[in-house]
């Protein structure tokens, strides 16, 4: 049961971070007035990543204390 919780936890977020728009309003503005689009989906794609690595890290360290306590 606490794997299928953990997998469809981290399936979430999967799924979630590819519908995240994560951009700032003057980079957004600058990258997409040249009209290469491509940049600036890659751009957003790597503040996705940087935003998502951080969360990901932390909850697998509070999985792995919550794992130590319960033993």
């Amino acid at each position: 049961m606490k794997r299928l919780l953990v997998i469809v936890f981290v399936l979430f977020f999967l799924m979630l971070s590819e519908t995240v728009n994560a951009q700032c309003a003057m980079c957004r503005a600058v990258l997409e007035s040249d009209g290469n689009t491509e940049t600036a989906e890659g751009i957003n794609n790597g503040i996705v990543y940087l935003m998502a690595i951080p969360y990901i890290l932390v909850g697998a360290l509070f999985f792995f204390v919550y794992r130590k306590m319960k033993n």
